[in-house]
């Protein structure tokens, strides 16, 4: 497979579900450097009503028996993901997986080795590095606002009291539940800003009536000076703050959720120079000491931007730049949420080797 540098990557979805539709066609459809040729689809033709001049095809060999195909978009549900991105790396594809990247961290590894091996990009769409709150977040760290940093919390809350019908993330299986499903945004975010901790402390559990998933999770991640805490849960009807970070300067409060996932689902584009941008209401509350004078005020939330994980694609491929999320990255997520549900199991705090 020999394509030119200025050509277009082309791209294969394998699934049009929910990421699909809301996620990956859009970016991929919005960035002229990518073309969408072929989606796997096996009971509809979905894809076409926005993307007319895709190909629709019924089964995954489709895909990796293109030779025209160069890129393979793994987004079905978690436990296929390790089976297709085996498949699809040993056809000569580059390969971006949906998160979670894989069920356990020997498979993640398994396939970083099999990427390598085939000379071919492979990476993980943890899409939520380029939500805007948290891209301020990254600021304020490292800007050291807050003086020396002790406490990070971080909320991934939802109001859902009922069981979703009709859908596997709602089935008990491997890589099911929402610590693989949200988990694996959060504990990447915590990975980013502090790197790998020294422990895990964990408690997931099932708050729903009927519910078959871990619906609720609490994890601490032990750092020799400071405390990490994510919590989500799917029974948050009055949401507290998504994010809440102390110091021995201040503190730093941020309340709602980056608004490009709804501006996906409505269908607007993501371009434009307003893309990702968060209202004023939103904006985070800083309270600190800074160069010796009291500060309390508003900071203004950095625009989110979610294309430029797919640039960052195009540019490791053709231009063979640095991923910025690197799959050894993604690789230790699933790591810690191993980790999670050993501690929260045996209920004890577990080392980070």
């Amino acid at each position: 497979m020999t394509s030119s540098q200025n050509a277009p990557i082309t791209v294969g979805l394998a699934s049009y579900g929910m990421s699909g539709l809301v996620f990956h066609a859009p970016l991929l459809a919005a960035n002229p450097q990518f073309k969408i040729t072929k989606v796997l689809e096996r009971s509809s033709e979905k894809s076409k009503l926005r993307y007319p001049e895709v190909e629709v095809v019924k089964d995954f060999q489709a895909l990796i028996q293109d030779d025209a195909l160069e890129l393979i978009v793994i987004n079905t549900p978690n436990a296929l993901h390790f089976e297709m991105g085996q498949q699809a790396l040993r056809a000569g594809k580059h390969v971006v997986m949906e998160k979670p990247f894989t069920v356990t961290a020997q498979e993640a590894n398994e396939l970083i080795t099999l990427a390598k091996e085939q000379h071919r990009i492979l990476t993980v769409f943890q899409n939520r590095r380029w939500d805007g709150d948290f891209r301020t977040i990254q600021q304020v760290v490292a800007q050291k606002l807050l003086g020396k940093l002790v406490y990070y919390e971080a909320h991934y809350d939802r109001f859902r009291n009922y069981v979703e019908a009709n859908t596997w993330k709602e089935e008990t299986g491997p890589g099911s539940g929402l610590l693989y499903n949200l988990g694996s945004h959060m504990l990447d975010q915590a990975l980013v800003l502090f790197g790998k901790p020294q422990a895990i402390t964990a408690h997931l559990g099932t708050q729903r009536p009927g519910g078959r998933i871990d619906d609720y999770y609490a994890i601490t991640l032990h750092y020799p000076e400071l405390m990490a805490s994510i919590k989500s849960s799917y029974l948050v009807r009055e949401p507290g703050p998504r994010y809440i970070l102390n110091g021995t300067e201040g503190s730093f409060h941020k309340y709602g959720i980056d608004p490009q996932e709804e501006a996906l689902k409505v269908g607007q584009i993501p371009t434009g120079p307003n893309w990702g941008q968060e209202p004023t209401a939103d904006w985070g509350k800083l309270n600190t000491q800074l160069n010796g004078l009291h500060f309390t005020g508003t900071i203004e939330t950095l625009p989110g931007d979610y294309p430029a994980f797919y640039q960052n694609v195009y540019e490791a491929i053709r231009l063979g730049k640095e991923l910025q999320v690197k799959p050894e990255e993604a690789a230790l997520g699933i790591q810690l949420i191993q980790l999670a549900q050993l501690s929260s199991t045996e209920k004890r705090t577990i080392l980070v080797d």
